[in-house]
């Protein structure tokens, strides 16, 4: 087995199913280009008896050409079998290549691209499902693992399914890009030596992506690597966008403008804000497509301070189409120095400071962990107050309601250096706090909590307000 980076409760749930003394049935799902393959593929090596993949937009019959294909190669044959007339015909040619294997040690089948399988009028999922039921269940040496990027459907149609799979599945895995900390220590592993604020840059860009970080070349910097990705021609990124969202998504231009709506609302869209800034109709489709981008990861939905799951505000949470959208879609220009030049311009400023609030909202269990309180049962939340007249407005893009009558309040800003409180600055957070106070009526102790790139600079001002400083070294941890 290669070295895998980390993904350390992922493997320890695939440890778990060898070790199983029954049949394990492990889904995994999670966005494109994520490493759901990689991790599978690696960490099963020495028991994997057959790893099969299926083509998007393939025919039945080319999808059944290629299964009897790799089952003649696993097997030693030279295409001598025949082609199976359909997915039942299919599953016994598999069981009879398996047992015979499964009597003498533990084995692993890897079905990948599980959705593209089952293709209209195919009856794949239904054969499936009695393939499982009525000879999977029973092969105790037997881990089968299913793996798909179109999570949505591998939620609905697997995980909750409500037919012949219902509750059949063993372990689940959902899995979400690399962490800051994952990500140095890939970068690392791959000879690219970067200090913490240039990787921030470039998890600004492309995020926690394995495939994409797999293009970060050593020797160069984080600005030279974006213009290489994201404004040459045959760069990786800057044709991404499109194909990313028409390969997990029927209707993926509807799924765009979702994410064309929340990239131009930062402080985030509930879901009738969503609805109307797209045109979608207010049925269960509208909740379905939104529920489909929360679960490929590409919006996050955070519930308001006393608010309940109705009142959820969605935001864009994948970094690189927030990138995408901003900088490369209507670029004026591409070639070398494009984004040294772009990341001087002033709107780069107020971008990159919505972006690393985002990063800041994926690491809260770090956050927690520098405040302290990463043993306390906490809610995390965002607030906002939308002033009558008269009134002053105030917002919070993350609070933490802590069970020890403690409410942290967290400011993330991003800077070049140090960042400095001001005296108009520190009136707003003055103000923020007040306003939160009075109109929530809380009764707890409020810490603000400051979260930056370099750390705070001590002045008046910080000594006053500032309770906990959080830096990007704890965002590492």
């Amino acid at each position: 087995m290669k070295t895998l980076i980390g993904r350390l409760e992922e493997q320890k749930i695939l440890g778990q199913a060898l070790k199983s003394d029954e049949a394990e049935l492990i889904a995994v799902y999670g966005r494109r280009r994520v490493g759901k393959t990689y991790l599978i593929r690696e960490f099963f090596e020495s028991h994997l008896i057959l790893e099969f993949s299926g083509v998007h937009n393939a025919t039945l019959k080319e999808q059944l050409l290629n299964f009897r294909n790799k089952l003649d190669e696993v097997m030693g044959l030279s295409l001598s079998s025949e082609i199976p007339v359909n997915w039942t015909a299919a599953f016994e040619m598999l069981k009879k290549y398996s047992e015979p294997l499964l009597k003498k040690r533990k084995c692993v089948i890897f079905l990948d691209e599980f959705p593209w399988l089952n293709t209209p009028k195919s009856g794949f999922l239904s054969a499936f499902e009695y393939f499982w039921n009525n000879w999977g269940t029973k092969q105790d040496n037997l881990v089968l693992a299913i793996c798909g990027s179109a999570a949505s459907w591998m939620i609905q149609k697997v995980v909750n399914s409500k037919g012949g799979l219902h509750n059949r599945i063993t372990k689940k895995i959902r899995l979400l890009p690399f962490t800051l900390a994952e990500t140095k220590n890939y970068l690392a592993h791959r000879n690219v030596k970067l200090d913490l604020y240039q990787i921030v840059q470039l998890y600004m860009a492309v995020g926690g992506v394995p495939h994409y970080l797999k293009e970060i070349k050593p020797g160069l910097s984080a600005a030279q690597n974006i213009d290489t990705l994201c404004f040459t021609k045959d760069g990786l990124l800057n044709t991404e966008f499109n194909n990313l969202y028409q390969s997990l998504f029927a209707e993926a231009d509807k799924h765009i403008s979702v994410v064309k709506a929340l990239a131009a609302k930062p402080a985030g869209l509930n879901r009738q804000e969503i609805i109307a800034a797209c045109g979608l109709s207010s049925g269960g489709r509208a909740t379905l497509l939104i529920d489909e981008l929360v679960e490929s990861g590409f919006i996050s939905g955070y519930i308001p301070f006393e608010k309940n799951v109705r009142d959820t505000i969605y935001k864009l949470s994948d970094e690189y189409s927030r990138f995408y959208l901003k900088f490369i879609e209507h670029a004026r220009s591409t070639g070398p120095g494009t984004w040294i030049k772009l990341s001087a311009a002033p709107t780069w400023k107020s971008w990159s400071g919505t972006a690393f609030e985002s990063i800041c909202l994926k690491h809260i269990p770090e956050i927690k962990a520098a405040l302290g309180i990463a043993g306390v049962f906490t809610e995390e939340s965002i607030w906002r107050h939308v002033p009558g007249k008269g009134e002053t407005g105030a917002q919070i893009d993350l609070l933490l309601d802590r069970n020890d009558f403690c409410i942290s309040i967290c400011e993330m800003k991003f800077s070049t250096n140090e960042f400095a409180i001001d005296k108009s600055y520190a009136t707003d957070l003055q103000n923020k706090m007040e306003v939160f106070r009075q109109k929530t009526n809380t009764r707890k102790t409020l810490f603000l909590a400051m979260v930056t790139t370099f750390g705070t600079k001590d002045n008046a001002y910080k000594v006053s307000l500032v309770q906990n400083d959080i830096t990007l070294e704890n965002l590492f941890v």
